[in-house]
């Protein structure tokens, strides 16, 4: 999400799937209750394209994380960013259109689109193998809810189908929809040592 995702002027579109997010916390008493059962409004477009969308639903500021009264408020927040907190977690989605919807814009744009400052550009000089090649200093879990990706390394992909599961340790990497459809990755970032 890069600067101008942070100055996003497009809304989120009507195909952008809205997320339920219910949080648990403690009463005066300690005994366990929801806190909290709403709409993510954690909404931001991507590239200022209406059907491509990032939703955060919640942030840790360290690890191991804060489970505190003092912490059970909505710690995200508009613009988001790529990468967790330093010490941190983020828990999120993001709803991959095809990626013929958006590939004309990134090509006007240089071919390459940085994602924000949090995730650092993975070109390496030569030819880039997709427009949003980055990686982040996280650990990362992305678990495909519906339809189809490509997980894009430097070196060779992978297809990802609803219900697989990839683990991203710190590596450059792009998410490549050549499908049709929509498709719908839960991301946890967890920060982590960096690699360099």
């Amino acid at each position: 999400m890069s600067e101008q995702a942070a100055r996003a002027t497009v809304a989120p579109g009507p195909d952008i799937r809205r997320f339920r997010v219910v949080v648990t916390g403690h009463d005066a008493n300690g005994n366990s209750v929801v806190t909290s059962d709403v709409a993510s409004p954690h909404v931001m477009p991507i590239m200022d394209q209406p059907n491509f969308a990032v939703t955060d639903f919640w942030k840790t500021f360290s690890t191991p994380a804060d489970n505190g009264p003092a912490t059970q408020s909505d710690p995200c927040g508009l613009p988001i960013q790529v990468a967790p907190p330093a010490g941190g977690s983020v828990f999120r989605v993001v709803q991959f259109p095809p990626d013929a919807d958006w590939a004309a814009k990134a090509a006007a744009m240089g071919g390459a689109v940085a994602i924000d400052e949090t995730a650092k550009s993975a070109s390496k000089g030569g030819e880039v193998r997709h427009a949003h090649m980055h990686r982040t200093r996280s650990i990362d879990y992305a678990i495909v809810l519906s339809g189809e990706i490509w997980a894009v390394m430097d070196v060779g992909e992978t297809k990802l189908v609803a219900g697989d599961m990839l683990v991203q340790r710190g590596t450059n990497h792009a998410w490549a929809n050549r499908s049709g459809e929509p498709c719908i990755v839960a991301f946890v970032l967890i920060d982590a040592r960096p690699l360099d």
